[in-house]
């Protein structure tokens, strides 16, 4: 692996960890959003990473390697959550209350939210701490050459 893939792997990581982050607020913003544009209410979005595959080259280079070769990590897609049903709550008084007073809020679980929000966060805080540990060893092999 070169000095530079580990730059780009920890790189990836963080962007992918930032754009999690930012889909976590949103569904934190919109935990009382009982209607969208189509009517229903905001969907819970839940963010799915994969491998990024940018250097085919060096899978043919490296042959039986390719298992201990990394190339990053990227977001492969953004998807609503339909395995979670909205919340019910009587509330005849709400204008989206249904016509037996029932309103759909998200389905977005605040307690669920704030913990992928530190998962997040830490694997952040991880891809940092091994960026700089790449940063170090960089640093102390051009010392050596002094």
């Amino acid at each position: 692996m070169g000095l530079f893939q580990a730059f780009n792997i920890s790189a990836s990581a963080m962007t992918a960890e930032r754009f999690r982050t930012d889909v976590i607020a949103e569904n934190v913003a919109n935990v009382n959003t009982t209607g969208t544009e189509d009517g229903t209410p905001y969907r819970r979005k839940v963010v799915t990473f994969e491998e990024r595959q940018v250097t085919p080259f060096s899978r043919v280079l490296a042959g039986t390697k390719e298992a201990a070769l990394g190339n990053g990590v990227k977001v492969s897609r953004v998807s609503e959550d339909y395995e979670t049903e909205f919340i019910m709550e009587y509330d005849p008084a709400n204008p989206d209350a249904d016509e037996n007073g029932y309103v759909s809020y998200p389905n977005v679980n605040i307690v669920t939210e704030m913990t992928n929000l530190i998962d997040a966060s830490r694997a952040y805080e991880a891809n940092v701490t091994a960026f700089d540990t790449s940063k170090a060893i960089a640093q102390a092999g051009l010392q050596i050459g002094k």
